[in-house]
């Protein structure tokens, strides 16, 4: 099937971008690598009276760091981040970016995008609520910075005001002593994870100093399991705390069955992510190279 109709437009700066969204009203969208908004306008899913197209903007594809952080230009492809030595320095981002569906889409999804889009089963939400992000904005007002976990608010829901575009994406690097890891199990490269796992840990000697466990696929938004991070938080990590982290997980899950598989089925899925994404992640905080892979059925 192909799209309805629609005016387009090609921003040359982020303030002009802004502008014509102000100009042409509710029935304008942004369109920046176009992974998620092209197969819904071919299924007339979307049907926007105006496409305002960012990919034509210098300066917003960058990945640096600064004071402490590491920061991503909104239109920052997927497959730069894979390639990204700073990334790399963060593995629970790196993973995430070398999992996203096919070379194909990794070439031409954005982070920004990615995260505006706020799509239950996309994976960079997932990945970032278990580190320290800011969501940095720009609207007809100026610009305004808002925390990850307060800027997706719901499934396709996030604070942007339509008028609004997302400008960068800052992460804070985690202590020495911390390791990360995202798993996402899929049917096949391509399609949407069935469930995946974000966890960041910070260890000293055999202890769990602090955790931070994220569920994606499984609920609205990405979900925090809080009660799976208090099993690990200040405790020895071995197989006891690893399992009462996981099965916590499973109990934080909150899926809905589909063609992905049943209810129970996920949250079987997760326990085991969970148990496997916490053993590499303790791996990584020790010092040891770790590759992170994703899991195929």
């Amino acid at each position: 099937m192909y799209p309805r109709s629609f005016h387009y437009h090609r921003a040359t700066s982020l303030t002009e971008a802004v502008t014509m969204l102000g100009q042409l009203g509710e029935g304008a969208k942004l369109l920046a690598g176009g992974q998620s908004l092209i197969p819904l306008l071919k299924l007339r899913f979307a049907s926007p009276e105006h496409l305002v197209d960012l990919n034509f903007i210098a300066g917003t594809s960058f990945i640096k760091e600064e004071a402490g952080t590491l920061r991503f230009g909104a239109m920052t492809r997927h497959a730069e981040i894979e390639r990204s030595a700073l990334a790399k320095r963060i593995p629970v981002l790196h993973d995430c970016a070398a999992g996203i569906a096919d070379v194909q889409v990794r070439n031409r999804g954005t982070i920004g995008g990615s995260l505006a889009e706020a799509d239950p089963s996309g994976d960079w939400a997932n990945a970032l609520i278990t580190l320290d992000t800011t969501i940095h904005c720009l609207g007809p007002k100026g610009t305004r910075s808002v925390p990850l976990k307060d800027f997706i608010q719901d499934a396709y829901t996030t604070t942007l005001a339509h008028d609004e575009v997302v400008t960068e994406i800052e992460v804070k690097i985690p202590a020495k002593g911390s390791g990360g890891a995202y798993l996402a199990f899929k049917r096949a490269a391509p399609v949407y994870p069935t469930a995946s796992t974000a966890v960041q840990l910070t260890i000293e000697g055999d202890t769990c100093k602090d955790a931070a466990i994220a569920l994606g696929c499984v609920g609205l938004t990405a979900i925090r399991a809080t009660e799976a991070e208090s099993a690990l938080r200040g405790k020895k990590l071995d197989d006891k705390s690893i399992s009462s982290a996981a099965e916590a997980g499973r109990a934080a899950a909150d899926p809905h069955p589909d063609m992905r598989g049943s209810a129970d089925y996920k949250r079987e899925l997760v326990a085991a992510l969970v148990k496997r994404a916490i053993q590499i992640a303790a791996r990584r905080a020790r010092g040891e190279q770790v590759e992170g892979v994703h899991l195929y059925a």
